[in-house]
């Protein structure tokens, strides 16, 4: 490797360090898999508990609600609380099951012009729910242990925070779900990191399988209505609410999705309804995301190797070093899931995927069929 080619392996290899350095260092420290729910403080004793409802849009979800919602309906919690299932138009038994097995249901028609389908379905919810002091925003194949509301109300009221979101453990046991869904957070929390989202400041998100919202910062927000076409409604309503008060958002190892994604056509099905949404359906910023992909991630470990093979050393030891901080970073978010450290070295291919997923979310948005869902086809605000 001499000239021309040396000058750009070395010049590409420095970026991805510098990137990588900056990540890791100045990035919130996003890498932490640490940050759980703030200490939970009981109210006073004499003082009366808020009341809590939770509101649980649902679509064709008769598979897996014997499984999750009696967990939610088990709750100890000591003071008023309501499971309010909304079925949203499903075309199997999911409202008659909900009933059955005890939750108060109401039924959706499907999303008005202008929303988004679950956004549409909370709204629902919101709308039947009545006064409460908070509104938990859950979905179906979402497990809770039995004490999660209450530690969620304390930490909620302890903190004065208007919303206390938790990144529930989606579900990582067949082969492909070990190998993608461990970096789908990561990838998230290098968005979003939680440190920076629970501090003052202009990031805010929160992760949709749980969200406690106190219901009068909402209100003071401008309700649902001011996201209703958003596909990625808990980022969305991260963003609506940090104005109004502190948000929270951390890892939870115990509230847990029982939702399966046994193939890559599942996982891919599931990235490519809202990656271009991420991008604002632009363009621009897919080619941006694209080339960042590819020096970020697939960079180190080509020039590594080519590097390497062709005797140049200088490009080589510096795609060394930032594919070894590239591994090191995803270690702890392997370990959180079960899944064996040496599969770090795997990420590389694990983002070459989700590269190829973001672009096929564009192509989907560009032939009429993005954001899919059950059989819905979103609509760009």
């Amino acid at each position: 490797m001499t000239g021309p080619a040396l000058v750009l392996a070395t010049a590409l290899a420095g970026v991805s360090l510098a990137i990588w350095l900056v990540l890791t260092f100045c990035r919130g420290r996003f890498w932490r898999t640490s940050i759980r729910l703030p200490m939970p403080v009981d109210p006073p004793e004499g003082d009366a508990w808020p009341s809590v409802v939770a509101v649980v849009p649902a679509r064709d979800e008769a598979a897996v609600l014997p499984r999750t919602l009696p967990t939610l309906l088990r709750q100890r919690y000591p003071g008023s609380w309501r499971v309010l299932v909304v079925d949203d138009d499903s075309a199997d038994s999911t409202g008659a099951l909900a009933r059955e097995l005890g939750a108060d249901v109401v039924a959706g028609s499907g999303p008005p012009p202008g929303w988004a389908g679950k956004v549409a379905a909370m709204q629902r919810g919101v709308e039947a729910a009545g006064t409460p002091d908070y509104l938990l925003f859950t979905d179906a194949d979402i497990a809770f242990p039995s004490d999660a509301v209450r530690q969620l109300v304390c930490a909620a009221r302890g903190n004065a925070l208007v919303l206390t979101s938790q990144m529930v453990r989606l579900r990582a046991e067949s082969r492909w779900e070990r190998l993608v869904v461990p970096a789908f957070v990561y990838f998230f929390a290098q968005l979003y990191p939680f440190a920076l989202v629970n501090k003052p400041g202009r990031t805010a998100a929160a992760a949709g399988g749980c969200m406690l919202v106190d219901r009068a910062a909402l209100l003071r927000a401008g309700g649902l209505p001011r996201i209703a076409g958003a596909l990625i409604d808990d980022v969305a309503l991260g963003r609506l609410l940090k104005p109004h008060g502190p948000i929270w958002l951390s890892l939870s190892a115990d509230i847990v999705s029982v939702r399966p994604y046994p193939r890559l056509a599942d996982l891919w099905a599931m990235v490519v309804r809202s990656a271009y949404t991420q991008l604002r359906y632009s363009p621009l910023l897919l080619g941006a995301t694209v080339l960042g992909l590819l020096v970020t991630y697939l960079v180190p470990p080509v020039v590594l190797v080519a590097g390497a093979a062709a005797g140049a050393v200088l490009p080589a030891l510096l795609a060394g070093i930032g594919w070894l901080i590239m591994t090191l970073t995803y270690v702890p978010m392997l370990r959180f899931y079960g899944v064996a450290p040496v599969a770090a070295l795997l990420l590389p291919v694990v983002a070459a995927l989700y590269l190829a997923m973001t672009v096929d979310s564009a192509r989907r948005h560009a032939v009429g069929r993005g954001g899919a869902w059950k059989g819905r086809v979103a609509q760009r605000p």
